[in-house]
Formats: structure tokens, sequence, C-alpha cells
């Protein structure tokens, strides 16, 4: 397949709808795998959507591959639950707050599972889920053999079989049998994890992520296995496989392994070194730049998911974040943080010359309290959750996108909507599925008012303008009050 690039220009016009891309600059070559992309999604039985995964993976500084427990940079196998719990909030606060991210992969062997370190390292995902993040659970092999052949086959079972029991019923939680099977044929993987899925029924298939054959390399074997349909895919893709130093050489490498299976398809590995001082705005005439503009392209385009590698591991120059002795994760690169936030879908224009995309992720502090923020009370996920005041925090469940369709979202899917369905001085402010609703439009005025495009005279407030934590958020005819300012940012 003979791909030619085609020209980002910041006057460009980039439309992604169910899987399908077009731009002005476009070839039809480019035109035409997407086009079979978006056919290809209309009748697809998975449910949720590869693109609303963006996320990061959290690694072992040892590594993943391991004959021990698999143990994520900044934990001990020391850590209580409780200790596990509140660093992984805080990981997961940072992953949100500085990249945009809503997904965390995760390793997880035998040694690590149904074992006292399992007892603290539970509390990745519960911690994880309740901030509203999907977590892509991953079974690697041994150091020892890491000859991509399962180790162990009975344990191996016996390792899912408590996994999948834990966490049935979260459907947050997604299963992904094992990391890079290059050890197989083609066959032989399609049938281990149709194997897998015979012996967990309970499991729906929207939530099970076969990787690609190889080293994650290629999804198309896996994809056209009617044995899998309703599944996701995973395909890994890195620099290092080539030595290519244009945008369209790499598209030329990606789109294959892809072939029509874009639609049901994580990337849930990709990265590249970000402590070098790489601009990844150049895009063309580096290895490493050209490469993720190529990924993030294509990803962004097709309505593919992006998981990057990693988010954070230590001693790994290809960490996007690193953790301070603060606890706080910062970025490595700027510009190669920009380009990842364009792959996951955020901007409306492509980062060049070091420019970061638009922020996603922003707090909104109340200015009559000045320290505390728009809130999903416990982390909530039920729709119809009243939003309340609450000390600033990072959290994602104070992480708001200002979407271009006016919405204000959290957790990725979730909307801030003005009453049930008719808005009115006093209704609540409640927590919904994002639908496009009118009452779920707001406007950020340059004066800090938040209106409601259900009526314009309607802003968002506290009840009774009380800054207390835990006071309820409502919309209240607009005063000019203090309490009616807010301020998007950090």
């Amino acid at each position: 397949m003979t791909v030619q690039l085609f020209t980002w220009r910041r006057s460009a016009v980039l439309v992604v709808t169910a899987g399908l891309v077009a731009a002005a600059t476009m070839t039809s070559a480019f035109a035409s795998v997407a086009g079979q992309a978006s056919t290809a999604t209309a009748s697809a039985s998975a449910a949720a959507a590869p693109s609303s995964f963006r996320g990061v993976n959290w690694a072992d500084p040892s590594d993943n591959y391991n004959s021990g427990p698999v143990v994520p940079s900044g934990l001990s196998t020391s850590d209580s639950y409780g200790m596990v719990y509140k660093i992984t909030l805080n990981m997961v606060a940072g992953f949100r707050k500085n990249l945009g991210a809503n997904t965390l992969r995760l390793p997880i062997n035998p040694a690590s599972v149904g074992t006292a370190w399992w007892n603290s390292y539970r509390a990745t995902i519960d911690a994880a889920t309740a901030a509203g993040d999907k977590v892509i659970l991953s079974y690697w092999d041994e150091k020892s053999s890491n000859d991509g052949v399962i180790d162990d086959t009975t344990t191996w079972n016996q390792m899912w079989d408590t996994v999948t029991k834990d966490y049935a019923h979260n459907p947050h939680v997604f299963f992904e049998p094992m990391n890079e099977p290059y050890g197989y044929t083609a066959a032989q993987w399609v049938q281990i994890c149709t194997q897998w899925l015979a012996d967990r029924t309970y499991i729906p298939r929207d939530r099970v992520v076969v990787s690609g054959t190889g080293y994650n390399d290629n999804v198309t074997a896996v994809g056209a296995a009617s044995a899998l349909d309703g599944t996701l895919l995973s395909l890994h893709f890195y620099g290092y496989w080539a030595s290519y130093k244009t945008e369209a050489d790499w598209i030329n490498n990606l789109l294959p392994r892809l072939g029509a299976y874009a639609y049901r398809t994580v990337v849930d590995e990709a990265g590249a070194p970000m402590t070098i001082g790489l601009n990844y705005g150049a895009h063309n005439g580096d290895t490493y730049t050209s490469y993720l503009a190529a990924t993030t392209d294509i990803a962004r385009g097709m309505g593919m998911g992006l998981v990057y590698w990693p988010g954070l591991r230590f001693g790994d120059s290809y960490s996007i974040e690193s953790l301070g002795s603060d606890g706080k994760l910062t970025n490595n690169s700027v510009s190669g943080v920009a380009q990842l936030k364009w792959g996951y879908g955020y901007g409306t224009v492509p980062p060049v010359n070091d420019l970061p995309a638009a922020p996603p992720g922003q707090e909104l502090i109340n200015s009559a309290s000045g320290t505390r923020c728009a809130d999903v009370p416990g982390f909530s996920t039920t729709a119809g959750t009243q939003l309340d005041l609450w000390d600033c925090n990072d959290g994602g469940n104070q992480t708001w996108d200002y979407t271009s369709s006016h919405e204000l979202s959290v957790y990725g899917d979730m909307c801030m909507q003005a009453g049930t369905s008719t808005a009115a001085s006093g209704t609540a402010v409640l927590l919904e599925s994002c639908t496009g609703a009118t009452n779920q439009q707001w406007t950020v005025n340059s004066n800090g008012a938040v209106t409601s495009a259900a009526d314009s005279t309607l802003c968002l407030d506290t009840v009774g303008g009380a800054t207390a934590d835990g006071t309820l958020l409502d919309v209240a005819t607009c005063s000019g009050s203090t309490s009616q300012t807010w301020k998007m940012g950090s």
C-alpha cells in the first residue's frame, strides 16, 4: 500500500466521525482506508469506542517481564492497600491534568495475583476506576523465559479467573489476555483467545482486548477471526522498528498492520524518547518525531484509542512524565505532550513548532471561595448526582473539558447539566451522560460567568451563594455575584 502524507496546514479542516477521517489536503488512498474503517464501524459489535481510550502505561522500573510481582514505579510491595490507593489517585490525577489521560494500562502476572501483594495491588484498579478511569489489565510472561508464550497455562488461567471474577462487574476494567504473544502462530493465538472467551462467558466481549499477533504488531489476523468478533484489538507500534524520517513512510508502515480493523483497535503501546530534547512539533526529518506524528495522526484520524508507553517508568527515556520529590508528576517534553494530546483527539489543529494543542482537563474554580472547585461528590459516576463545591485537589472528578460543542465534561463521557429537563432559577446542576442536550451546553464568558445555553439569563452558582465544602451547585439568575464567577485553570 502506498500512501502519500497529506500536508497539515493551520487552516486545514479535520473532521472525525465514526472512525472516518477527511481533510482538505488528504490523499485519496488514505481516504479509502479511512472509509473502510467507517463502514466497518457501523457493524461493529464492540460497544466501547476505541477512541474513548486516552491513556498511559504505568510500568515496573525493573521490567513488566518479571518472575516476581510487578510493581509500577512509585509503589512498593510493602505498601498497604490504603497507601497504594492514595498514590494511585495522585498518579491518575496527574496523568489526567498533564495529559488529558483517562485510561491506565497495568501489568499483571501470577506472582502478583492471589498473593499478599494482590491485596494491595488491587488498589491501583480500585482507585483508578473510582476516579473514572478505564483500566486495561495485561498479562506479561516471565523475564526468565521471555519467549512470547504463556509460562504456565494452569497458573495463567487461575490468575485470570481470580482477576475476572474480582472485576467482572466493574465496567471500567478491560482484560488483555497476553501482552505480545510473539511465540505463537496466528492460528495458535486465535485459538488461545477463543478458549479464553469460552471459559469466561460472564465477561462481555467488548471488555476483552485481544493483542495483535507477533509483538502485538499486526491486528489483521485477529480482526479477521470470527471467533473473536465483538472484542477490542490492541496494537503496538514503535519508532525503533525502522529508520524512516518522514511521516508518510511511517504511515505506509502502519496502515497495513491495521488493515480494515482500525475501528476496533486501541494502540496500547506507542512511545518515543521524551528526555533528549526532541521537538515533536517538527514532524519530518527525524525518525522519532516523524514516527510519533504518524502514530498520533492516524490514531486521531481513524478513531483509534491511544495508550502511551510509558506514562511513568523510572529510568526509561520514553517516560513522558517524571515523579518529583513532592509526589507530583511533571511533563518531560512540552512538544511530546502536545503531540500525544493531538493523538488523543484534543485541539483543533495539529501542534507545530513546539506549540501545544489546546489543554484539556481544567479545574473550574469558584471565585467566591478562591480555593474550591466544581466537584463530583465521591468520584460518583451515577447519573443524576448533584455537583458540589470542594477543595481543589486536581482529582479526576474536578477535571472538566470544555468541548467544541460547549459541554463541560468529566471522565470523558459525563457532562454537567442544568436540571433534568428544563432549567429555571434554583435548578440543581447534575452529572449526566453526555447527550448534546441544550441544558448540557454552557458559555464560559470572559467575565467569569458560566451561562446555560438553555437560558442565557441563568448562571452556574452555588446554592445560597455559599462557599463551604459540600455546598451544592445550581443555576440562578445572573447577578454578577462572586459565587457566579468561575475560573478555568489550575
